[in-house]
C-alpha cells in the first residue's frame, strides 16, 4: 500500500470509529440523563416543598446511592463480558444469554441485604451525627424509595445487553417514558392530586419506586417483543446455574462496584460533612451535586460506549481497534466537559434557578453557597470526564482490580484528606470539602490514563 493510501485508510478507520462511538454513545448519554432526571425531578419537586424537605431527601438519597452505585458497578460487569462474546462471535447467543442471566441473579442477591440496610436509614444518619428531625424525615422518604432498588438494577442489566448488541436507543425510549411517568407520579403523590392524599417526602420516594418498576417491566416487554433481542431468549432457563460465569462476573464486577462506590461515597461523605455547616449547606450541596451529576452523565455514557467498543475489539483480537475505541471516547468526553466547565462558570444562577426560587429571600444563603460549590465543580469537570472514560476503557479490557485501588487511594486517601483539611483545619467550610473532591478527581484521572497507555506492557491485551 502506498503511503497516501495508507494514510487515507487509517483516517477512514478513525472516522468509522468516531461514527460507531457516537452512534452507540449518544443514546447511552441520553439514557443516563433520562435516568438522572428521575431523581432530578424529585429534587425539583421537593425544592418547591421546602428547604427542609430538600435537605432530608438529599441525606436519604446519599445513603441509597452509596449502595445502588456499588450494585450497579457489580452488574455492569455483564457489559464487557457480553461485548467480548459478541466480538468473538463463537457461541455468542448462548454466552450472552448466560451472562445476562447471572447478571439478574446478582441483582437479586445484592438487593436483599441492601433493603435491610436502607430500612434503618434513620439510625445510619444519626450515627453520622445528622440532625434528628432530618434523619427521621429521610427515613420516611427511604422506606418508600428503597423498593425501587431491585428494578433499577434489573434495568441496568437490560441496558448492558442492548448496549452490547449496539441497539441502545431502546433504553433511551423506555427511560424517556419513565420520566413522564415519574413527573406525573410526583405531582399526584407529593402534592395530593386526583383524589390522592398529599404524601410529601414519602410520596416522592414512592413515585420513584413506581417509576423504576415501570422502567424495568417496560424494558422486559421490549426485549421479549423485538426480533433482534428475542433471538437471544434472555429469560430462557432462568433458573439454570452457570457457576463459573457467575464467579467471573463477580470477579470483574466487585472491583467495578468498589471503584464506583469509592467515588460516590466520597461525595456522600461530603453531604454528611455538610451537615456540620447547617441545613442551607446541605441544600446547596444537593443542588450543586445534582447539576454536576447531570453534566457527568455525558462522559459516563461515553465511558459505557468505550467499554463496549473496546470489549468488541478485544473479543476480535484487534489491538488497533482497541486503541481507536479508547481514544475516540476519551477525546469526545474531555471536549464536552471543557464546554461544561465554561457553562458552570458563566451561568451558575441560571442553573441553580431550576432547583430553587431565586426570588425568595429565604433562599439567599442556599443560592450563594451553591454558587461557590459550582465554581469548584467547574474546575474539576475535565478531570471528572477523563477519569470516567479512562475507567470505561480499562473495563473493556476487563481490567478492574487495579483501577479500584487507584480510585480508593485517590478519592479517599487524597481527596477526602484534603476535604477535611480545608473544611475544618483551614476554615474554608463547605467550599473546602469541594476543593478536596476536585483534588481527588484530579489525581485519579492521569493515573487511569497512564495505565491505559501501558496496557500492552502490562499484558492487558
Amino acid at each position: 500500500m502506498l503511503p497516501a493510501e495508507q494514510k487515507t485508510s487509517t483516517r477512514d478507520l478513525w472516522l468509522a470509529e468516531l461514527r460507531a462511538t457516537l452512534s452507540l454513545g449518544w443514546p447511552l448519554v441520553l439514557t443516563n440523563l433520562a435516568q438522572i432526571a428521575l431523581t432530578t425531578t424529585d429534587v425539583i419537586v421537593l425544592g418547591r416543598v421546602s428547604a427542609r424537605a430538600l435537605a432530608a431527601s438529599a441525606l436519604g438519597v446519599n445513603v441509597y446511592f452509596a449502595l445502588l452505585i456499588f450494585a450497579i458497578g457489580l452488574v455492569t460487569a455483564t457489559s464487557p463480558m457480553m461485548a467480548e462474546a459478541i466480538g468473538r462471535k463463537l457461541h455468542a447467543v448462548r454466552d450472552v444469554r448466560r451472562t445476562f442471566r447471572q447478571g439478574l441473579w446478582t441483582a437479586v442477591i445484592i438487593a436483599v441485604p441492601a433493603w435491610m440496610v436502607l430500612w434503618h436509614t434513620e439510625a445510619i444518619l444519626l450515627l453520622f451525627g445528622q440532625d434528628a428531625q432530618a434523619a427521621a424525615d429521610a427515613q420516611h422518604f427511604m422506606r418508600m424509595l428503597q423498593w425501587g432498588f431491585l428494578p433499577a438494577l434489573g434495568f441496568i442489566v437490560l441496558r448492558s445487553f442492548v448496549a452490547a448488541v449496539q441497539r441502545p436507543l431502546w433504553a433511551l425510549l423506555v427511560t424517556a417514558v419513565a420520566i413522564l411517568f415519574n413527573a406525573a407520579a410526583n405531582w399526584v403523590l407529593v402534592f395530593g392530586h386526583l383524589g390522592f392524599p398529599a404524601m410529601g417526602l414519602s410520596g416522592s420516594g414512592l413515585a420513584t419506586t413506581l417509576s423504576n418498576t415501570f422502567l424495568f417491566l417496560t424494558f422486559v416487554a421490549v426485549v421479549l417483543w423485538h426480533p433482534k433481542f428475542r433471538r437471544y431468549a434472555l429469560f430462557g432457563n432462568f433458573w439454570r446455574a452457570d457457576w463459573p460465569r457467575f464467579a467471573k462476573l463477580w470477579q470483574i464486577g466487585l472491583p467495578i462496584g468498589a471503584a464506583l462506590a469509592f467515588e460516590i461515597t466520597v461525595f456522600n461523605a461530603a453531604v454528611f460533612l455538610m451537615g456540620q455547616f447547617g441545613t442551607a449547606a446541605i441544600a446547596a450541596h444537593a443542588i450543586a451535586i445534582q447539576i454536576a451529576s447531570i453534566s457527568f452523565m455525558v462522559p459516563m455514557g461515553l465511558s459505557q460506549a468505550a467499554t463496549v467498543r473496546v470489549g468488541l475489539a478485544k473479543g476480535a483480537a484487534d489491538r488497533d481497534g482497541i486503541t481507536r475505541a479508547g481514544w475516540t471516547a476519551f477525546v469526545l468526553a474531555v471536549s464536552f466537559m471543557a464546554s461544561m466547565s465554561v457553562l458552570l462558570l458563566s451561568a451558575p444562577r441560571v442553573l441553580i434557578g431550576a432547583f430553587i426560587d431565586l426570588g425568595n429571600p429565604a433562599n439567599a444563603v442556599v443560592i450563594d453557597t451553591a454558587m461557590s460549590f459550582l465554581f469548584c465543580a467547574a474546575v474539576f469537570q475535565i478531570a471528572d470526564g477523563a477519569q470516567s472514560v479512562g475507567a470505561g476503557m480499562l473495563r473493556g479490557l476487563q481490567d478492574t482490580r487495579v483501577p479500584m485501588i487507584i480510585a480508593g487511594l485517590g478519592y479517599w486517601g487524597f481527596g477526602m484528606g484534603l476535604s477535611l483539611l480545608f473544611a475544618f483545619k483551614l476554615g474554608f467550610g463547605g467550599v473546602g470539602i469541594w476543593i478536596g473532591l476536585a483534588a481527588g478527581l484530579a489525581v485519579v484521572a492521569p493515573v487511569m490514563l497512564w495505565r491505559w497507555t501501558r496496557r500492552e506492557r502490562l499484558g492487558l491485551v
